[in-house]
């Protein structure tokens, strides 16, 4: 079964990343970057040998979001920075094919242990499963 697993993050944990703390985020020092860079490597090349592991990416700052509303017969509307700083919105996935819920639940358990400094702000990961039909 194929799952979506999601991390979250805000603009102010990006800024944290780049060196400019904020209350809500601790500023992180390169070694910081280097441990939760080489986690999450190391966490890929795992699922990628054991064959669950479809793709996974990181996504950009919030600041560089563009958000695009519309509807029939209307023009859209394109907004620059959707998000206030401090919303939490998706910072990254895996798209993974596990064995069932209790394996896919393992990884997001390991998942939360990634190394983050002190103080930073704790999100839930999300799992959802993908592709399959409801229920007749």
């Amino acid at each position: 079964m194929k799952y979506f697993v999601t991390v979250a993050g805000s603009q102010a944990d990006y800024d944290a990343m780049a060196g400019k703390p904020s209350p809500a985020s601790p500023a992180w020092s390169g070694d910081d970057i280097r441990a939760m860079f080489a986690f999450m490597s190391g966490l890929n090349e795992e699922l990628a040998a054991s064959g669950e592991l479809l793709d996974a990416q990181g996504f950009g700052p919030p600041s560089e979001a563009r958000f695009v509303t519309g509807a029939p017969g209307r023009e859209p509307a394109v907004t620059d920075r959707p998000y206030a700083d401090t919303e939490a919105v998706t910072a990254g996935y895996w798209l993974l094919e596990c064995s069932g819920l209790d394996r896919v639940t393992e990884i997001a358990a390991r998942i939360t242990q990634c190394p983050v400094p002190a103080g930073s702000p704790e999100y839930p990961v999300v799992i959802r499963p993908v592709g399959e039909a409801p229920s007749a």
